[in-house]
């Protein structure tokens, strides 16, 4: 019995010190990304901005240059039709997601983006970068 309560308490204790460690990663990347390319699709630059990590914002140190560097190097992204998440991969316990998501970009054309989702100190993932592929099969990640 005492094991038991030790347990439950060490698991309460990680849980309230690191609130990523009772969620699920891959959905809570999922949910970032998706939240990101709705903001992409809105417009709203400082919304999409706010889902990029320490890394990307120390390149980009202002939402406007962030915003014109996906316009001009993700335009599927930016101009998402349909998308749907392909196969994830977990690095590190979850420090950080890799994340297959296959988007259908402005004419038609099929894309498949792998996120770098990083887990960051206050418990959020946050998009560490994105590699384009201009295909429709799995990549295998």
């Amino acid at each position: 019995m005492q094991i038991r309560f030790l347990i439950v308490a060490m698991y309460t204790l990680l849980s309230s010190l690191n609130p990523a460690f009772a969620e699920d990663p891959v959905a809570d990347a999922q949910a970032i990304i998706s939240e990101q390319i709705a903001a992409m699709k809105a417009q709203d630059a400082g919304k999409a901005y706010s889902f990029a990590s320490p890394g990307i914002r120390g390149l980009f140190p202002d939402e406007k240059r962030f915003f014109e560097m996906v316009q001009k190097n993700y335009d599927a992204i930016f101009h998402a039709g349909n998308y749907a998440f392909g196969r994830s991969k977990l690095v590190g316990g979850g420090e950080l997601v890799l994340q297959e998501v296959m988007i259908t970009g402005p004419g038609g054309k099929d894309w498949t983006a792998i996120y770098e989702m990083r887990l960051t100190d206050d418990g959020s993932y946050k998009v560490n970068g994105v590699r384009m592929l201009k295909n429709t099969a799995s990549t295998g990640i």
